[in-house]
Order: C-alpha cells, then structure tokens, then sequence
C-alpha cells in the first residue's frame, strides 16, 4: 500500500498523480503501485511539488512495517535504534537548508477577554 500527501501543491500535479493512485481526501493519494512506479511517482512529486510539500509512506519489510519519505517538511526521519521517527522542530532551531528559527509565540497567560466576559457577567 501506497500513500502520498500533498500539501499545497498545484492542481496538475494531483490530476497526475489520479493517473495510478486514488485521491480519498483533497491532496491524500492512496493506491498499491509497483516499486518502480511508486519511485517515479515520487521523483515526479519531487520536480514539481513547487512551494508545497509532500509525504511518501509505503509498505515495506521492517519492523515497523512501513516506511516514509518526505519533502520540504519541518519534520524530518530520523532513525533511531533501527525505527524511523519524525524530529518535530523546537522553538529557535534552525532547518537543514539554514531556513529562518521556528516563530510560533507561546501562548499569553491568563483569561481571555472573551472568558473574562463569562465568568463576570460584562
């Protein structure tokens, strides 16, 4: 079993990709291709995914019994004792092609106004 996942990617590309596998959700592809199709639905993923990113996941004979690809995601593989997990980026680390640190504030402390409002009755 296949799946591929695109993230804002270009509407011709999802129309290729309906060629050999099933679109089940905008931009989720599933479908049972051979190896050698699958690599060349990923190289052509690759080329012309633009400014969006895509995930690979297939079948395959380990111990977690799937692996997974990915491209221009925060996340990336990594193994680690012989399972490949995904390394979620802190806040302030930088990416593999030196991309600007993570922004996301944390959130305030305290009631929103909305919640104030509430509980006060105003």
């Amino acid at each position: 079993m296949t799946v591929i996942v695109l993230t804002n990617c270009s509407s011709g590309l999802r129309g290729f990709l309906t060629r050999w596998l099933l679109e089940i959700s905008p931009g989720v592809f599933l479908g049972s291709p051979s190896t050698r199709v699958r690599d060349l639905l990923w190289d052509e993923v690759r080329a012309y995914s633009g400014q969006g990113r895509a995930l690979l996941a297939y079948n395959t004979d380990n111990e977690q019994g799937f692996t997974f690809r990915t491209h221009d995601h925060a996340w990336h593989p990594i193994d680690h004792e012989g399972l490949t997990l995904l390394r979620r980026p802190t806040p302030g680390d930088r990416g593999p092609a030196g991309s600007p640190p993570h922004t996301d504030k944390p959130p305030q402390q305290g009631w929103s106004k909305a919640s104030k409002r509430r509980r006060f009755g105003r």
